[in-house]
């Protein structure tokens, strides 16, 4: 009679463990400088969006993002944000959403340019939230999607505070969850006629699920999506993520959080 236990495989278990970090840590080049090729897409035809980029990351995350939105006709902007070392972003993220705030008013100026959307990874979901709600982002945005945001801030700021980072970032204070900066956040939704998507996963173990789920509370028309089997930063990278994204861009399902908290609107949705 055969077993029903199978034997433990150590190898297969290195492997899935190395998956995982992989999905959730992302590549090195992420990490590396602000490499990514400096294109002027504002004076190009076709809807704008604004790409935001992480804690402690460079534009190179969103490097994949920026490609398929412009192969889809999407004129893209994204914005070096400096911080430490000059490269990663770890300025508050008040600062940040005010210098991202005057640099669309002036490419907006300059090209004629109606609404945009935007879509945040990360804290940039957050600074993205924190334009709209807090300095005026709502006169020009149509969408905010943010990938694996803390919206209820995240405690794995405290493992960057027990790596000293909270001596050299502001904003790394501003995500614990309860902090200032996010019961501000919370204690009003985004304005009507901007739309907020939350797209996150249970396997993210940079953001936990729990702290990036919208409800009610946060705006008159919220969407989360649930999707399974994604790391922290295999949101940004994962083609069957960006045609959700492409589908929140162009069809706009209708469904909307309404009602109580038990009833938010939640898609839940398989990777593949």
């Amino acid at each position: 009679m055969p077993s029903l236990l199978r034997p433990l495989n150590p190898l297969q278990n290195v492997r899935g463990a190395g998956r995982v970090l992989l999905s959730n840590l992302g590549e090195p080049r992420y990490y590396i400088g602000d490499a990514t090729v400096r294109r002027d897409d504002a004076g190009l035809g076709g809807e704008t969006v604004l790409l935001i980029q992480g804690f402690f990351q460079t534009r190179n995350v969103m490097k994949t993002l920026e490609e398929r939105l412009r192969a889809d006709g999407y004129r893209v902007v994204s914005f070096h944000l400096g911080g430490l070392f000059g490269n990663f972003n770890t300025r508050g993220i008040h600062t940040l959403a005010r210098m991202i705030d005057g640099k669309i008013k002036r490419i907006r100026e300059r090209y004629g340019i109606d609404r945009i959307h935007i879509i945040g990874h990360s804290m940039g979901g957050i600074i993205a939230r924190y334009l709209v709600q807090q300095e005026g982002g709502s006169n020009y945005t149509r969408t905010v999607i943010t990938l694996g945001s803390p919206h209820h801030g995240t405690p794995i700021a405290a493992v960057g505070a027990g790596l000293g980072l909270l001596f050299v970032s502001r904003a790394l204070w501003q995500m614990f969850p309860r902090s200032p900066l996010i019961k501000d956040l919370r204690g009003g939704g985004v304005p009507d006629g901007v739309r907020l998507v939350s797209v996150y996963s249970h396997h993210d173990l940079i953001c936990p699920w729990q702290y990036a789920v919208l409800t009610p509370r946060d705006g008159d028309d919220v969407r989360n999506i649930l999707v399974k089997g994604m790391g922290h930063m295999g949101l940004v990278e994962d083609p069957w993520v960006y045609g959700l994204i492409l589908r929140e861009l162009t069809g706009r399902p209708q469904e909307t959080a309404g009602g109580p908290v038990a009833d938010v609107d939640e898609e839940v949705t398989r990777r593949g």
